[in-house]
């Protein structure tokens, strides 16, 4: 989506080659995608090193990150980068993949972050 910034949001799948969740991850963020009815670039990144996980801030294997922030609650203050696989505690109990709500949220908030503001002077 272009905002008021201009810019296009990027969806990131960050996964290993090798992740057994990474057909899931993907179809999970295409669906959020899809429901949040928010225009993104959604691409899937393979990390191949502890280097490129620790640069991309990469939690495990698979990671999904709108505009390079991990969706997960809470991930932004962990710093465990690590090209492991990954669990996920959600509602449902313990999974592979983050849950499409976690995604379409972090869609949705960063596409009102681009919203351009509106002044009461131009307010009707």
């Amino acid at each position: 989506m272009t905002g008021g910034t201009g810019r296009t949001i990027r969806l990131e799948v960050l996964v290993r080659e090798d992740c057994p969740n990474r057909g899931m991850a993907v179809q999970v963020a295409e669906r959020a995608l899809e429901r949040s009815g928010v225009a993104a670039e959604l691409r899937v990144v393979d990390v191949r090193s502890e280097a490129e996980a620790s640069e991309r801030r990469f939690l495990g294997s698979p990671s999904v990150h709108v505009d390079g922030i991990d969706v997960e609650p809470g991930a932004g203050e962990r710093t465990d980068y690590t090209l492991a696989c990954r669990v996920y505690r959600s509602g449902s109990g313990i999974q592979g993949w983050p849950e499409e709500a976690w995604v379409r949220s972090a869609l949705l908030v960063r596409a009102a972050q681009d919203e351009p503001e509106r002044s009461s002077a131009t307010s009707p």
